[in-house]
């Protein structure tokens, strides 16, 4: 009778280290699933910011004419803060962004704008609607991104 009472022991001490790999496996998965959404929901707010401002900077550059418009941002994507900056070099301008309240000098992401432009700007979120400001300064169309409170 003795020799039975290990054997119940040891059967229960791997279904605890079997029960405790399953658990990690799984919630090492959610995070993943969770972590993939907010980069396709960031990815997705981006495109529809880089729209905006391919259709301000074509306006300017057509009409010769200042644009600015305020689009309504997500406080949060996820339970994240993220941000958005605007930059270019001398033949591209693209949007950057990322989750997390700091911003990181290698982005997470980036779309290209289809149009040359110099582009500059930052928005964090939680702090109101973004400003997109675009107007020519000598031929070249600018555009601004900024915090609208």
């Amino acid at each position: 009778m003795p020799a039975i009472t290990p054997a119940h022991l040891y059967t229960f001490f791997a279904m605890i280290a079997v029960c405790s790999l399953l658990i990690f496996s799984f919630t090492a998965y959610a995070n993943a699933l969770r972590l993939t959404s907010e980069r396709v929901q960031l990815k997705n707010l981006m495109n529809q910011l880089a729209a905006k401002c391919t259709e301000l900077l074509t306006l300017a550059s057509s009409a010769n004419a200042s644009a600015e418009a305020y689009l309504e941002m997500p406080v949060a994507i996820g339970e994240k803060q993220y941000w958005l900056q605007l930059r270019s070099i001398s033949s591209k301008a693209w949007i950057e962004g990322g989750l997390g309240a700091r911003h990181i000098e290698e982005a997470e992401l980036q779309v290209c704008f289809p149009s040359e432009a110099e582009a500059s700007g930052y928005y964090l979120s939680g702090y109101g609607s973004a400003s997109l400001k675009c107007y020519l300064e000598n031929g070249i169309p600018k555009i601004l991104l900024s915090n609208n409170r």
